[in-house]
């Protein structure tokens, strides 16, 4: 009985080690982080404040959505929690001050022009992304896990007040009843503009194909499935 015992969290041992294996490659997959230590070590030290001024080398650069590119195009990982808290906006402007004793400091030191938009979170090849104005920008992992968004939630994003960006900065995440309301607000607002001849034809051609599913039998929709 004990052998069995014995056996048996042996399994659960190797069952445990091959999912954080697994867990760790999926991490570098969507982090491009290497070394999960590392970057929990450059976390904790972006997030810890300063009693005073710091010594050491200092690098400037630009938030490109998920790292800081300095001038000479070298990146440098930023925290996804540091970026995700502080909702950094692609083209944010930053500062690195790596310590004597090896520790990164992340500070934001000319934050971009931005404007607030709304979106919805999908998911695309295994990334999370939001549609937003016809487009699909990436969103940080951990934006999407710290507002605990889920695929088709409404929300709302920071982006650069100019340019096309490739990303976006998660501002909040609309309750359920406040996103199906201004759902229903925009298609019944796109009637009435359809009612006096203001909707405009992509919109028009959405209400068609809607009008058409609502006014097709069923049994015809089984046969064309």
């Amino acid at each position: 009985m004990a052998d069995d015992s014995l056996l048996h969290i042996q399994e659960l041992l190797e069952s445990a080690q091959a999912s954080l294996k697994t867990a760790s490659a999926l991490l570098r997959d969507l982090t491009g982080i290497a070394d999960p230590n590392r970057e929990r070590h450059i976390q904790r030290a972006a997030l810890t404040p300063s009693s005073g001024p710091v010594s050491g080398r200092v690098i400037e650069g630009v938030f490109d959505g998920q790292n800081m590119m300095d001038g000479n195009g070298q990146s440098y990982p930023v925290p996804a929690n540091y970026a995700s808290k502080s909702k950094l906006v692609e083209g944010d402007g930053m500062k690195l001050t790596i310590t004597d004793e090896g520790k990164f400091i992340y500070k934001q030191i000319a934050p971009i022009e931005r404007r607030i938009t709304k979106g919805v979170l999908i998911q695309e090849d295994g990334q999370y992304k939001v549609l937003v104005e016809g487009r699909a920008l990436r969103v940080l992992l951990a934006s999407v896990t710290f507002y605990r968004a889920e695929v088709g939630d409404q929300v709302t994003v920071l982006l650069p007040s100019e340019g096309q960006a490739q990303w976006a900065a998660i501002e909040a995440v609309l309750p359920r009843h406040l996103a199906d309301a201004a759902a229903q607000e925009l298609v019944a607002g796109s009637r009435d503009a359809e009612a006096d001849g203001e909707l405009s034809p992509v919109l028009n051609r959405a209400l068609l194909a809607e009008d058409e599913e609502e006014e097709t039998p069923k049994t015809t929709r089984k046969r064309k499935a």
